[in-house]
Order: C-alpha cells, then structure tokens, then sequence
C-alpha cells in the first residue's frame, strides 16, 4: 500500500484506473486483488489527503472509498472529487450508514453504497459497470460540449427562442395522481409540463430553454395560468394541486399577487421548489415563504437525493412535504441500505410533521415496501399515469 504520490500516467488507462481509499490493509489487499483480477490498473491510498491529491493528479475511471479514512471522509474526497470531475463513479464503502451522509453522498453523486463485509462478486461488478458508466459520461460529455459551443452561438439562441415561443404556444398540463398510502384515496394530482414543440419535446427541454433565454418567470406564469385553467375541469373542489416551481419563481412579484388565480385557491396549492439552483443565493427568501404561508400556500421539496436538495431546503423552505426521488424508489424492496434510509429519513420526517412523498413508484413490491417503511403518500405509474383533466 502506498501513502506517496506516484507519477502520474498521461491520459486515461485503456483497460480501466481504479482508486482505493482504504486504511484497514486486509480489506485494501483483498478489494486490490479482486479488482485487478478483473484487469484494471490500481493505485491504492488509507489516507484521505493523499487521496485528494492523487483524484486532483491522476484520471481514474472509478474510486472505491471507504467512509472513514484517516485524514478526509469518505464524502468530503467526493467534494474534492467533484470539483474537479463529474464523470468518475466512486463507491462508497460503510459499515454504518447515515442518513446525513447518504444525502450528502447521493447529492454529490456517489454511485452506490456498500455495505461491509462487502462481497467481493458484488465489487467486481460493480467496478466494472462503474467503469463502463465513467466511459460512457466521459463520451457523452465531449459531445455534450461540442453541442454547448455550437448552442452558444446568437444566431441559435435566436432559433431557441423561436422554438421556446413555440412551446409556450402548444404547452398543455398532465395531471397525475397522487395517493394516500394509509387509505389509498386520493390525496391530490401534480401538474406537469406537456410540450407539444418537436424541437423541446420533454419538460426538461423546455426548463434548460427557459434557464438560457432568462425566461424562466415567463415559463412559471404560463405552468400557472395553464395549471389553474385545467384545475377548474376538476369538480373535486377541496382536491390539491402540487404545481412546480424554480427557486427563481420564489421572487417573482406574480406569485404574491392578490387576486391571481392561483392566489384564489392557495390551500388546496402545494409549491413544489425543483432543486435546480441554490436557494442560499435567493434574497429576502425567509420573509417571501411567511408570506405565501400566510395565504395558505403549502411547500415541497422536490426531489430529494437529487440536485442540491439537503439541509439548506429543509431550514429555509420548512416544507410540509418531502418527495424521494424515484432513484431511490427504484427497486427498494431489494435494497436493504435504501430500506434504512427511507426509514430513518420517515422518522426524522414524522417528528417535524412533514410528509413524504414517493415518486416514480412502478411496481406493486415498490409500493408495498414504502408503505411498511412509513412513506405517507405515493405516485407513479403503477398508481396513475399522467392524464390531461
């Protein structure tokens, strides 16, 4: 095992670099021997600071780390890991999962927990397939580059602006439902984005328009007007409506107007802030969300477990509502950490009385599992697909 920096080796290795971060050294060895059985290079640190160095010096294309090594933990070298690279996958190694830290690990994008002993199958396949994902990220971000050079030229953004002008014009609003996981009744629909824009044909396009031509207010007053128009086909008049929003949206004077449409039925709205950009930036916010809790709005944090979803929207925002992120839904009734996970986040969740929302749920095992874990509300395509009203 080795504390010093090597020399480094220019470019990528063709048959795969690996990092180990791991200060037991029979694990290191036993993690070293496997991984180069599987034929990839191995560099191999139990130091913390070392391992920064060498993730600042050295292209790897998948890092193994433990949690806690001497010097930085295991999700403090994936900040330093992320600052310099968003592709390389890092799987962390834990004999005792955290909440906090798992937040911190999936925002930062950690691939996947393992949990000690750790099979070593299970690492060489999950090695392999970080590899091929690091492969694959490094490819789709040259090209991903390439189309942003091009992209930034005026004469597209003229045309993005021709064709976001357009997904304005034929934008309509998919209602999906939203259940109870108590008494399966419905508790209310999310209203989502529909473009019929060939060019922005998914809600994402038309949102990474929006960020580029700074119309993202103008997209949230059209999501609104569009929402409330097709809330009233509804006869359910006490059914609630969560309607998505920028952080952006939070200081647009239109939100707060008297008399709005949306103002009108502001109980019944939830405010479901996409984690798209960080709330610490945004002015006067504190004093804004009294506000719309004075008229009756409620909030929600979209998305936990992505973006930049953790403790900074939960002590601003204090929202009623926390939805898990369908990556971590996905297939949790064979996943024993996400199992604790989610259980511990509807302990914490009950004592601050928010409820939480599973997204994405597809299977009848998913559901059920989230049901005995204490989630409170679900959707997704087992339960409704989304509908026009």
């Amino acid at each position: 095992m080795s504390d010093t920096l090597r020399p480094v080796a220019e470019g990528r290795s063709e048959q795969g670099r690996v990092l180990i971060i791991e200060d037991e050294p029979a694990i290191s060895r036993a993690f070293e021997r496997a991984i180069r059985k599987s034929g990839y290079e191995v560099e191999t640190t139990a130091n913390g600071a070392t391992a920064a160095q060498l993730v600042m010096t050295t292209p790897f294309d998948a890092i193994v780390s433990d949690i806690n090594v001497p010097g930085a933990t295991g999700v403090d070298i994936l900040r330093t890991i992320r600052s310099y690279s968003l592709d390389v996958p890092v799987l962390l190694v834990t004999g005792d999962p955290t909440l906090a830290t798992a937040i911190d690990a999936v925002e930062l994008g950690a691939m996947r927990y393992l949990l000690k002993p750790v099979d070593i199958n299970l690492l060489q396949r999950e090695v392999t397939r970080a590899i091929q994902l690091s492969r694959l990220a490094h490819i789709k971000r040259e090209m991903l580059r390439e189309v942003g050079r091009q992209a930034a030229a005026p004469s597209d953004l003229a045309g993005l602006a021709s064709k976001f002008a357009g997904a304005l014009d034929g934008m309509w609003i998919a209602f999906q439902p939203i259940v109870g996981l108590k008494d399966n009744r419905l508790y209310g629909y999310e209203a989502l984005l529909r473009s019929r824009e060939p060019s922005l044909p998914g809600p994402l396009d038309v949102i990474d328009a929006a960020e580029r031509l700074n119309k993202v207010l103008e997209l949230g007053v059209r999501i609104r007007e569009l929402t409330m128009r097709a809330l009233s086909k509804i006869k359910h008049e006490t059914i609630n409506v969560f309607v998505n929003i920028h952080p952006s949206e939070l200081l647009d004077p239109t939100l707060y107007e008297a008399g709005s449409a949306i103002m009108n039925v502001a109980p019944r709205v939830i405010l479901e802030v996409t984690e798209r950009a960080a709330l610490e930036k945004l002015h006067d916010l504190t004093e804004r969300i009294s506000v719309l809790r004075f008229h009756g709005y409620r909030l929600a944090v979209d998305d936990l477990g992505a973006g930049y979803a953790g403790l900074t929207s939960f002590v601003t925002l204090e929202p009623e509502f926390v939805k898990l992120d369908m990556a971590l839904v996905r297939g949790i009734e064979t996943s024993r950490i996400r199992q604790q996970l989610v259980r511990s986040l509807a302990d914490l969740c009950g004592g601050l009385r928010m409820q939480i929302i599973a997204e994405g749920v597809e299977t009848k095992e998913e559901l059920e599992c989230l049901r005995g874990l204490g989630c409170h509300l679900a959707q997704g395509y087992y339960i409704g697909r989304p509908a026009e009203a």
